[in-house]
């Protein structure tokens, strides 16, 4: 027992500094915790996640290169338009816009560009920007897990399917979609009225006494309505929708034809490679893209800083779980019979460390399944592996901070009590219970018994 605490001491101290320093040197330095754990305590090497990987690749390379295009542009222009439509329920429509570009494209980066003019229309109705900002960014990376080509919910049905639990993409999405919406929709709801009206904070007030403060917030324009968008970038996203609902299509036909038809399809992982990797091929041809663009961008690069971290996070924890599972199981076997909803902590405080929702699926899910959780329960819990609002270090979350002009959205003095705490914890919170509560109606022969 000694050895497995000294052991597990290292994987949890590799994550802490890898943390420390970003993602890509989570999944370097998980590399250093992986190679004392084999070379130092000739531990068994575990399996890395090739086929997430690929999958990843294929997402990010399609994304990235609709961004190059300019078809990212076109698209926060049709958010910008509905947004500045009716200013005054931003705080309502502004995490919906950031919730479902990241279903959209399958990354929350894409929150980077729409944010500053979130800032600005709020300024300029009278809102304090706080109130919108915190929670469109949470809603960024809510998103993740309703994606079909987000590498998170890809993780979940490549690895429950191979656990015996035979669930598509299609079915995925109708459980977290709603859950994560109403958990959305609540946080919006506690944020409308978030703290002090600008025109009554008189922090506020005494900075903008300062004329070149008052310049600085109010005395500049945020907008991509100026921008002209041509039928290229449109191209490009027709063809990118295109592949994400040939993608969802196919999901479908595995959920009804028979095992025989089922036989000569691909499999989910192979099929959503190759359609990923022809439309990204129509977009280089058709709209002649500059294809620097694509692999500059930030897309491409925060999925490939991705991949490193999903690699080498997944891969140290699977050699530790794997070499301790039977020891594990009877640590935890009970607990997680008499409360199954229980691995939700789990996956939110592993996420918190790892600022990932996609290596929180790679690394925890296969050890859930070992633990005899039902896949159920896992889908319905899935929302809990965002928890890495909790230490506000992610990126969207900082330049979330940095672009709003005012200083309402704000890290605070002790860390923990910043802008995105509450509207993160409440989003997480009900989306979980409600998505739980959803897999007990959709799916109730897999309860019957369970925890009894």
């Amino acid at each position: 027992m000694t050895l497995m605490i000294i052991q597990l001491l290292i994987v949890l101290a590799a994550l802490y500094v890898g943390s420390r320093y970003g993602s890509l040197a989570l999944g370097a330095i998980s590399g250093i915790g992986l190679a004392i754990l084999v070379f130092g305590f000739g531990m068994k090497p575990g399996t890395p996640p090739t086929d997430v990987i690929y999958i990843i690749i294929a997402a990010v390379t399609c994304a990235g290169v609709l961004q190059a295009s300019g078809g990212m542009d076109w698209l926060i222009q049709l958010a910008e338009k509905l947004l500045r439509k009716h200013p005054d329920r931003i705080t309502i429509l502004a995490p919906f816009c950031t919730f479902f570009l990241t279903v959209l494209v399958g990354t929350g980066h894409v929150v980077y560009t729409l944010m500053p003019i979130i800032v600005d229309i709020a300024i300029k109705k009278g809102i304090r920007p706080e109130r919108p900002c915190a929670v469109a960014s949470v809603a960024s990376q809510v998103g993740i897990t309703c994606s079909p080509i987000a590498a998170a919910v890809v993780a979940f049905v490549t690895i429950s399917n191979a656990n015996g639990y035979d669930v598509a993409i299609p079915q995925v999405l109708m459980v977290t979609i709603p859950a994560c919406l109403i958990g959305l929709l609540c946080a919006a709801l506690a944020s409308f009225r978030r703290g002090k009206d600008l025109d009554k904070d008189p922090e506020f007030q005494k900075r903008i006494a300062d004329p070149q403060i008052h310049n600085y917030i109010y005395g500049s324009d945020a907008t991509t309505l100026d921008k002209v968008i041509d039928k290229k970038a449109k191209t490009a996203v027709y063809i990118f929708v295109t592949a994400i609902l040939v993608i969802v299509g196919l999901a479908f036909c595995q959920m009804v034809l028979s095992k025989e038809a089922l036989a000569r399809l691909p499999k989910m992982n192979i099929a959503i490679q190759i359609i990923m990797l022809c439309a990204t091929a129509l977009m280089i041809i058709l709209c002649k893209i500059d294809l620097k663009n694509a692999v500059s961008g930030s897309v491409w690069k925060s999925g490939m800083v991705a991949v490193v971290a999903i690699y080498g996070i997944a891969w140290m924890a699977d050699t530790y779980f794997g070499n301790y599972m039977d020891q594990i199981k009877e640590m935890l076997t009970g607990i997680v019979t008499q409360y199954p909803w229980s691995i939700a902590l789990v996956f939110f405080l592993v996420s918190v460390l790892i600022n990932s929702q996609g290596a929180v699926v790679v690394a925890m899910l296969p050890l859930a399944y070992q633990l005899g959780i039902p896949g159920p329960v896992l889908l319905g819990v899935l929302p809990s592996v965002y928890g890495y609002f909790f230490i506000p270090n992610y990126p969207s979350d900082i330049a979330t901070v940095n672009f709003d002009r005012t200083g309402t959205t704000v890290i605070g003095k002790y860390l923990l009590n910043h802008s995105f705490m509450m509207p993160g914890l409440i989003s997480i919170f009900v989306s979980t219970i409600v998505g739980y509560l959803m897999t007990t109606v959709l799916f109730p022969g897999y309860f019957a018994g369970f925890g009894a």
